[in-house]
C-alpha cells in the first residue's frame, strides 16, 4: 500500500527480489531499464523475502515489487502492496526442456505451486521422458529432488531456486525462464509503480482532509486495507501508522470492517455502534472515482455529543414552539378547592410519574399540567400538547408517532417527526385522551409500557424518555364499561389523578379571575375605566352565575364585558342593564329569578344593611363613589329616592330601616 507520507518524485522506485540464478540472467534487463526506475536488486526466498519487502514499505522506499515464482507468491500473500510478477510462459518452459533434451533422455520438472498438465503433450513431440513435481516450500522441494535422483533423473528445469536446490542435490539445473519474461514482469511493474503513484496523490489529499476533521476517520480500498485514517481514529485504535498500514480494517478490528459496504455498494449512515468501551454513531459511505466504486470511508461520531446537541436542538426547537408558559404562581384564586388541586399539583410535580387530570371543559386542565412540567425536573425540556378530539383517527396517528419516508401517499420527503419524539426529555400532554380511537389506545399503551415509539413505516423502535400527562373531561370509567376506552390504558393513565373543580365550585375566586382580564381588555380597547370599580354591580350576578363553560367561557365573558363597558368614559355613566343585552346569561339563567334589576338591587341592600344605613359606608362596601350609590338608588325607586333619599324601598332593610337616617 502506498505510504501516508506525500508521494515522491522523480523515477518510479522497483524493488526486485529475487534469487541467485534469475537475478544472473536478469541483470542485462536491469541495466536496460535503468533510464525508467530506480531498481533495487535484493537476493531472498521466502520468509526472508516479505521481511525485507516489509522493511521498504514501511520506509517508503519502494513503489512496487517485481519478483518470479515462490517469491512472488509470497510477496503478494503477505505484502499489502503492488507485486508484479514474472511468469513463466510456455515457450519459456519449451526451449529449457529443448536444451535438456541436449544433455539427457529423461527430465525432472519441479515448479512451485502445481505441475502443468500441458508437459503430457509435449514429451512425445520432443522424445523426452517428463516427470513433474510441484512444491510449497524448500523442504517440500528437497524431497522431490530426491526422489528425481533416486530415480537416475540428472537434469531438473524450474525456477531460480529449483536451480539452486538442484544442484545441491547433485542434479543439474536449468532456468526456465526468459529475458522476454523477466522484461514483461519489469513492464508491469513500472505500469503498477504509475498507478501507485497516482493513488498516493489522492490518498495524500484524502489523508490532509482527514487529518483536520474532529471525528474518527479511516478510509480504505477495494479491498478493505486501509489507505488514510486521521489522528482521533488512530489514537482509538491504539497503533502506530507503520503497523496501521500493513493492516486490513476487518482483521484489525472486525467491528469496524467495510468488507459488507464494498460488496454491497450500500451506504449506512447514523448507525449505533459499540466499540472500545463507547458508543458511536457510525457512518460508512462509499468512495467513487469516476462512477466506479475504488474505496469506502468509515466516519464515528461521538454519541455523546450528538446527544448533547440533539438535547440543545431539541431545547431550541422547543423554544421556538413547544413551550410550557404557565407555572403555579400564574393560577389564580384562593377559594379551598383551588388550594386543594394545587397542593396536590405540587406534590405530583416532585415526581415523574404520568398523571391524568379530571375536570369539564374549561377548567384549565392544561395550565395545571404546564405547571407542573414547570416544577418537575423536566423543566425546561419540551412540553408538547396535542388534543386528542382535533385530529382524526390517521393523521392523529401520524402526528403522534412521525412516519418515514414513503410510508405513504403524500408523506414528507424525509420523513417527519411525531410529537412522542419532539417531547422527547419533556412532557407529553394528551388533552380530550377519552377520544382517542381504540387502535391508537393500543399503540399508546405499548409506548408507555415499552417507553419506544414505532414510526409508520419504520422496521426498528426508537427509545424515548417522555413524561405523558392526559386529560379527560369524560368520566372514563363509563368508557371502560361501554368498551370505548382500554381497561389497561386507564390504569397505566391513572397513576396519579388529580380533579379539578369546577368554576362553580369556587365561586369566591371568580373576582380574581376576571377582573385582571377585563382590564387587560380595557386597556387594550384604550379605556381607562378600572374594572373592579365597573363590574362591581354585576359581581354578585358574576357569582350566582352556574358558568357552564368555567374559565374559558369567563375569559369570553370578561372580553364581552369589557368591550361593551369601554364605551363609557366614566364608571358613574354605565347603566344598569348595561350588560343584558350583550350579557343575557347572567341575568337569565336557566330561566330563574327576573332580569336585571335583582342582582343591583340585592346587593345595595346587603351594602346599606352592612353599613347600617350609612351611604358613604355602603358606597365604601360597593367600591363606587357616594354619587354612584345615590344614582343607583334613584334607579332602583325613582319615586321614593326623589320624595326622600332616606325612605322607599330602602326601608326596613334587614331589620334596620328605622335606622336609616341620613348618616353619612
Amino acid at each position: 500500500m502506498p505510504p501516508l507520507s506525500s508521494p515522491p518524485s522523480g523515477l518510479p522506485r522497483l524493488c526486485f527480489v529475487s534469487y541467485r540464478h534469475i537475478r544472473e540472467l536478469a541483470m542485462p534487463v536491469v541495466a536496460e531499464y535503468a533510464q525508467r526506475a530506480r531498481i533495487e536488486v535484493v537476493d531472498a526466498t521466502f520468509g526472508d523475502a516479505l521481511a525485507v519487502a516489509q522493511d521498504r514499505v514501511e520506509r517508503g522506499m519502494a513503489d512496487a515489487f517485481v519478483s518470479a515464482g515462490s517469491n512472488a507468491a509470497t510477496l503478494r500473500a503477505g505484502l499489502q502492496a503492488p507485486v508484479a510478477t514474472i511468469h513463466l510462459g510456455g515457450f519459456d518452459l519449451l526451449q529449457a526442456l529443448i536444451r535438456a533434451r541436449r544433455v539427457a533422455d529423461r527430465v525432472g520438472v519441479v515448479m512451485y505451486g502445481q505441475t502443468i498438465p500441458e508437459l503430457d503433450d509435449v514429451k512425445d513431440l520432443l522424445n523426452i521422458g517428463i516427470s513433474q513435481h510441484a512444491y510449497r516450500t524448500p523442504d517440500d522441494a528437497r524431497r522431490r529432488f530426491e526422489t528425481l535422483r533416486k530415480e537416475g533423473y540428472e537434469v531438473i528445469v524450474g525456477s531460480s531456486l529449483v536451480v539452486e536446490l538442484a544442484e545441491q542435490a547433485g542434479l543439474r539445473g536449468l532456468l526456465a525462464y526468459s529475458l522476454a519474461s523477466i522484461r514483461k514482469g519489469f513492464d508491469d511493474a513500472l505500469e503498477l509503480a504509475r498507478v501507485a503513484r497516482l493513488e498516493a496523490g489522492r490518498y495524500e489529499q484524502l489523508h490532509s482532509v482527514l487529518h483536520n476533521l474532529q471525528e474518527a476517520v479511516v478510509a480504505v480500498d477495494r479491498e478493505d486495507r486501509i489507505i488514510a485514517i486521521n489522528p482521533p481514529m488512530r489514537q482509538l485504535l491504539g497503533k502506530p501508522d507503520a503497523l496501521l498500514r500493513r493492516q486490513t480494517l476487518g482483521d484489525l478490528e472486525p467491528a469496524l470492517s467495510l468488507r459488507a459496504t464494498l460488496a454491497s455498494g450500500r451506504q449506512e449512515r447514523a448507525i449505533a455502534l459499540r466499540f472500545g468501551q463507547r458508543d458511536w454513531v457510525v457512518d460508512r459511505t462509499l468512495i467513487r472515482e469516476h462512477g466506479d466504486i475504488v474505496g469506502a470511508a468509515l466516519t464515528l461520531h461521538d454519541a455523546s455529543a450528538i446527544q448533547a446537541a440533539d438535547a440543545s436542538l431539541r431545547i431550541l426547537q422547543r423554544r421556538q414552539q413547544h413551550t410550557a408558559r404557565h407555572t403555579f404562581a400564574s393560577l389564580a384564586g384562593r377559594s379551598q378547592a383551588m388550594r386543594t388541586a394545587v397542593a396536590t399539583a405540587h406534590r405530583y410535580a416532585r415526581t415523574d410519574l404520568g398523571v391524568l387530570i379530571t375536570g369539564e371543559s374549561g377548567v384549565g386542565k392544561e395550565l395545571f399540567a404546564q405547571a407542573i412540567h414547570n416544577e418537575s425536573r423536566r423543566a425546561g425540556r419540551p412540553f408538547v400538547a396535542v388534543n386528542c378530539a382535533s385530529f382524526p383517527e390517521s393523521l392523529l396517528e401520524s402526528e403522534l408517532f412521525g412516519y418515514e419516508e414513503g410510508a405513504f401517499t403524500g408523506s414528507r420527503r424525509g420523513g417527519k417527526c411525531g410529537l412522542f419524539e419532539a417531547a422527547h426529555t419533556g412532557t407529553l400532554f394528551l388533552d380530550e385522551i377519552g377520544d382517542m380511537p381504540m387502535p391508537l389506545q393500543t399503540r399508546l399503551l405499548r409506548v408507555l409500557q415499552e417507553r419506544e415509539i414505532m414510526r409508520l413505516g419504520a422496521t426498528a423502535p426508537l427509545p424515548i424518555d417522555v413524561r405523558v400527562i392526559a386529560a379527560t373531561h369524560q368520566p372514563l370509567e363509563s368508557l371502560i364499561e361501554q368498551g370505548r376506552f382500554r381497561r389497561d390504558l386507564y390504569y397505566r393513565l391513572n397513576i396519579l389523578r388529580l380533579a379539578l373543580p369546577a368554576l362553580r365550585e369556587r365561586r369566591d375566586d371568580i373576582p380574581a379571575l376576571i377582573l385582571p382580564m377585563a382590564d387587560r381588555c380595557l386597556k387594550r380597547l384604550g379605556s381607562s375605566l378600572d374594572a373592579a370599580t365597573a363590574l362591581g354591580p354585576w359581581m354578585d350576578a358574576l357569582r350566582s352565575y352556574h358558568w357552564p363553560g368555567n374559565v374559558r367561557e369567563l375569559e369570553n365573558l370578561a372580553e364581552r364585558i369589557a368591550v361593551t363597558l369601554a364605551q363609557y368614559a366614566d364608571a358613574r355613566d354605565i347603566p344598569l342593564d348595561a350588560l343584558v343585552h350583550d350579557c343575557p346569561e347572567l341575568f337569565n339563567a336557566g330561566g330563574a329569578g327576573p332580569a336585571a334589576g335583582r342582582p343591583l338591587e340585592q346587593r345595595v341592600r346587603a351594602a346599606l344593611a352592612q353599613a347600617g344605613g350609612r351611604r358613604a359606608e355602603a358606597a365604601r362596601l360597593l367600591g363606587v363613589s357616594r354619587s354612584t350609590l345615590w344614582r343607583w338608588l334613584a334607579e332602583l325607586d325613582p319615586g321614593a329616592a326623589q320624595a326622600h333619599p332616606h325612605h322607599g324601598f330602602l326601608q326596613g332593610q334587614a331589620g334596620r330601616g328605622a335606622a336609616i337616617n341620613g348618616n353619612e
